[in-house]
């Protein structure tokens, strides 16, 4: 795997399996930290919005986030256009997140089917060599999900399934997106205090 490149942008993917909450917190960390993103969210995914955070669209994204800051950082691309820069190998990126990442999104990317700006992005991650993080939001998991998961770990990806852990002793909801935001966060290289580390909660 290429060692992170800070200065490249990361590809950031919403699609449609619960947990908006992680994907709209992983991208206000991005931009907080002055990362460049590449943001791609699928049709499910802007449902996602919709349903669980009352985000509309994308405008109203920006709004949520700080319009100045978000179309300074921020590139946007059309999860159908598959010649978008993010499906070339060509096209400099510092890694991928997708958060949260739907079974369907997973399988597609295990089977290599790039259907989608989404999917196709993934695959020039793990053919680039370069980090594919996929938090991925299911419960109970099948066979075929965990073969699935199984494939793209032995591809190079990472699967960060969203489960909190408890030993810092959440007091709200947002603790527990933090935990998952600070994990992923770690993975992509992008420094963070967003969660006590496992020691700091004691004392």
């Amino acid at each position: 795997m290429r060692p992170l490149d800070s200065s490249a942008p990361i590809v950031l993917a919403i699609t449609g399996a619960s947990g908006a909450p992680y994907g709209i917190r992983l991208l206000e960390q991005l931009l907080l930290a002055e990362r460049r993103v590449s943001l791609i969210v699928s049709s499910h995914g802007y449902r996602l919005l919709r349903t669980e955070s009352d985000i509309a669209d994308l405008d109203a994204l920006r709004r949520a986030l700080g319009e100045r800051r978000f179309d300074g950082l921020v590139t946007v691309y059309d999860d159908a256009d598959r010649g978008a820069a993010p499906a070339s190998g060509s096209s400099i990126a510092g890694g991928m997140v997708i958060c949260p990442c739907s079974m369907g999104t997973l399988a597609s990317i295990a089977a290599g089917t790039s259907r989608s700006l989404v999917e196709r992005a993934a695959d020039v991650a793990l053919k680039e060599r370069r980090p594919l993080l996929l938090v991925t939001r299911e419960t109970p998991l099948s066979l075929i999900h965990l073969e699935n998961m199984r494939t793209v770990t032995l591809a190079g990806a990472t699967v960060m399934p969203a489960a909190p852990g408890f030993y810092h002793r959440p007091q709200q909801v947002d603790d527990l997106v933090d935990f998952i935001v600070a994990r992923a966060l770690d993975h992509l290289g992008v420094p963070n205090s967003l969660a006590p580390r496992w020691g700091e909660a004691e004392g």
